[in-house]
């Protein structure tokens, strides 16, 4: 565990000097200075919401990030699964209780962002729940719905390929219902086609508009787009401007009427021309909405410019953040050892081998459907140039391919194919974006969902976004970054922990301490090496934990059917799955110095989140100690520390590292909420002395300097700061958390990090 926090004696009037006065406040500002992420479910409904609401607002948030709430697959824990766009999910409270939660977020100072899913529809059960759907598989390619959808008529001979089925099915799995007018499998109904009722069961069958058939067939014969390989998710055409307007008019009143002040945009990657659904969602919504993409960036990518958003959602900040406080010298060795002990292969090739997997396999329809529309002289180029990208997916323009990659693809299809293919994608506009949505879903499959499971040497790197063959990130490249955030998307998002992420940041943290000291991965034991080294680094991450067990064998086993290798989740292998939670090391807990190292990372993770360009969004509970594995466990119901936050205003120490997290957490959002004026402008501060590369600090000139500790165990090892010093910009500047304690030219590292491994300081007179 972490070493006991010392709280000075007036900290505690820190804290209260940024605590509203009052519940009541003015109203928000039109863009978030900090979110507050909330996982709606029916067992934690808009009421829920509303009840925290007086807690959120006195942790200094600025807007709640609500995850989707329009009407989802009945007893759904994320709402990814939209049903109907007309209507708020009953099961949350409805339309009612939206608004209410909404009217008092407003009266606490608080506004609200809505997380909207354009990409994509539930296939859900019972069918007719998705009424669109239900008339298109009612009426077929003349519904007035079916231009909402992706089909492929005639590759599904006319029909399309419903992959709903548990087992194949035999000549009497279908009972139609003549006077209901349905087909029934079992529970399952599907609507019978107008005039078909009174045909014998073969050619009733036959005449349908689709062909529901064992879940199986999806791998190669579905003939409609989906989300990734989800085929229980239907793909829809928001590029059709009817389709946008039928499905965005809810969401669209919400933000007229005030509801809701923000969005975010799940999976932008998956339209067909994101860029025309951000002009057109601008136009309808106004200036003065904020909207971010969830758009994974790889590390040398950059968002389109000409894109009317804030920003991202912040994967990429993510990535920056952990990176910066991972040792290069450390994450190289440990690859090295992971090799040894693995036998298993680099990351590109990894990476290459798990694409080659995903595209002929999981994705095989998607890939047929393209090498048809490219023709049988172009279908090689199809696949390798698929392979080869390097990004989540092109956009307009020449594909961004280095003469690496193209070269190998070139090599395995043959230049000409390739070029060819390359040339189809600049000229023909639905070619092209079928290509792009494909590659889109192979990368995120491919790599998020396979090579990140599969090549493990620091678990830490493997989040979206995240590079796990390079997983540090220099001071120098960080600072590029921020600067470059400042300049160009100041209100894009930042994130540490989220609903999606693999481990949260305090699992990181723990595991990234790794980097610091590799021999502390010890030998780990058990006949698949890949999963021992695995299962040891979760452990270690989790460390003591409430149900540890249980959520560390639930955690283990997905990630050995992601990874794919012994089993997975279509070909499951029970004996081998029945060893996986013996894997478990029965010590989770860190060596006392590397307990000190993750305390430094998180609290150096916390306070650049927080002092960083950007809008930082706090995960739910992640205000505080908030230890989470991959989902299902990530998304357990929230737990707020209300007491302890209370106690902290009241003048109390912290007890322990998850409160040290919460005070600091505090104390930054409240900043970021009180005086806005701080958190302009960015300029690195390097550090001056023989241990100046274990300092990363930089200045918003707006009065505030963040200064963390980097390499905190490796620095220990060093002799310690041994006269570091960090010159500070003009004008005096007080220790935020040591109210006693100013400076002014330069701040001696030893004393300034004495009581805690990170800083923040505030320049006297010198905000907003």
């Amino acid at each position: 565990m972490s070493q006991p926090y010392e709280r000075t004696q007036t900290e505690s009037d820190v804290l209260a000097a940024v605590t509203p006065a009052s519940s009541a406040a003015p109203d928000p500002v039109p863009g978030p200075r900090s979110t507050y992420r909330l996982q709606l479910r029916p067992e934690f409904p808009f009421s829920a919401a509303e009840a925290a609401v007086p807690y959120l607002a006195s942790l200094g948030v600025s807007h709640l990030h609500l995850s989707p709430v329009l009407e989802a697959v009945p007893g759904s824990t994320h709402g990814y699964d939209v049903t109907d766009h007309t209507r708020v999910r009953a099961e949350l409270g409805g339309e009612p209780g939206l608004r209410a939660l909404a009217a008092t977020a407003r009266g606490h100072g608080l506004g609200l962002v809505l997380d909207i899913v354009p990409n994509h529809m539930a296939v859900p059960s019972p069918l007719r729940l998705n009424a669109p759907l239900w008339e298109v598989l009612r009426e077929g390619p003349d519904s007035p719905y079916a231009r909402w959808f992706d089909i492929d008529w005639e590759a599904g001979g006319g029909q399309v390929l419903l992959p709903v089925l548990a087992e194949p099915p035999g000549p009497d799995s279908f009972t139609p219902d003549r006077d209901g007018g349905v087909l029934r499998h079992g529970e399952l109904e599907f609507p019978l086609r107008e005039g078909t009722a009174g045909l014998a069961l073969p050619e009733l069958l036959a005449a349908q508009w689709y062909r529901p058939a064992w879940w199986r067939e999806a791998r190669t014969g579905l003939n409609y787009r989906r989300f990734f390989t989800i085929s229980g998710l239907i793909g829809v055409r928001v590029e059709d401007p009817e389709v946008f307007a039928a499905t965005h008019a809810k969401v669209l009143e919400l933000v007229r009427d005030g509801v809701a002040g923000g969005l975010r945009i799940d999976h932008v990657d998956g339209l067909a021309d994101p860029e025309g659904y951000l002009r057109r969602l601008r136009t309808a919504v106004g200036d003065g909405c904020w909207v971010v993409v969830e758009k994974i960036l790889a590390r040398h990518e950059r968002l389109p410019r000409g894109w009317p958003v804030a920003g991202t959602t912040g994967y990429d900040a993510l990535h920056r953040v952990d990176g910066v406080l991972t040792d290069p010298d450390g994450a190289a060795e440990l690859a090295r050892r992971y090799t040894e002990f693995t036998g298993s292969a680099q990351w590109r090739e990894t990476a290459r081998a798990c694409a080659r997997e995903v595209l002929t396999g999981d994705l095989a329809a998607e890939l047929a459907a393209l090498e048809r529309a490219a023709g049988p002289r172009l279908a090689a180029g199809v696949k390798e140039l698929l392979i080869a990208y390097p990004v989540y997916r092109p956009y307009p323009g020449e594909p961004e391919l280095d003469p690496g990659a193209l070269a190998e693809a070139a090599a395995a299809a043959g230049a000409g194919a390739v070029a060819g293919v390359r040339d189809l994608v600049l000229r023909d506009p639905a070619f092209a974006a079928r290509f792009a949505q494909t590659s889109a879903a192979l990368r995120a499959k491919s790599l998020e969902d396979r090579a990140f499971y599969r090549y493990a040497p620091l678990l830490s790197a493997t989040e979206v976004g995240g590079d796990p063959g390079q997983p540090a990130v220099m001071p120098a490249e960080f600072h590029a970054y921020c600067a470059e955030l400042d300049r160009d998307w100041p209100g894009s998002g930042t994130v540490l922990s989220t609903h999606d992420t693999k481990r949260s940041a305090d699992v990181r943290a723990r595991i990234s301490a790794l980097s610091q000291a590799p021999e502390a991965m010890g030998a780990p034991t058990g006949p698949d090496p890949q999963l021992a080294w695995v299962a040891r680094q979760t452990a270690l991450g989790l460390g003591e934990a409430p149900e540890r067990a249980e959520r560390l064998a639930e955690a283990l086993l997905k990630a050995v059917r992601e990874a794919a290798l012994h089993t997975s989740w279509t070909d499951q292998d029970p004996a081998y799955e029945g060893t996986v939670a013996g894997y478990a090391p029965r010590d989770p807990e860190l060596p006392p110095e590397l307990a000190a190292a993750a305390r430094a990372n998180l609290l150096g993770m916390t306070l650049l989140h927080l002092a960083m360009p950007g809008v930082p969004e706090v995960y739910q509970g992640a205000e505080t100690e908030y230890r989470a594995l991959v989902d299902p466990d990530n998304r357990r119901p929230a737990r707020f520390p209300r007491e302890a936050l209370a106690r902290l205003d009241s003048g109390a120490a912290p007890r322990g590292p998850a409160e040290e997290k919460l005070a600091l957490t505090a104390a930054l959002l409240r900043l970021r909420r009180d005086r806005p004026g701080l958190f302009t402008g960015y300029a690195p501060l390097p550090a001056r002395g023989p241990a100046a590369g274990h300092c990363l600090a930089f200045a918003r000139p707006g009065g505030l300097v963040a200064a963390v500790t980097r390499l905190s165990h490796r620095l220990a090892g060093s002799g310690g700061w041994r006269g570091t010093a960090l010159p500070l910009p003009p004008g005096k500047w007080t220790a935020l958390l040591d109210r006693e304690v100013a400076y002014k030219g330069e701040a001696p590292l030893a004393e300034l990090l004495s009581a805690r491994p990170v800083a923040l300081l505030v320049r006297e007179g010198g905000d907003d």
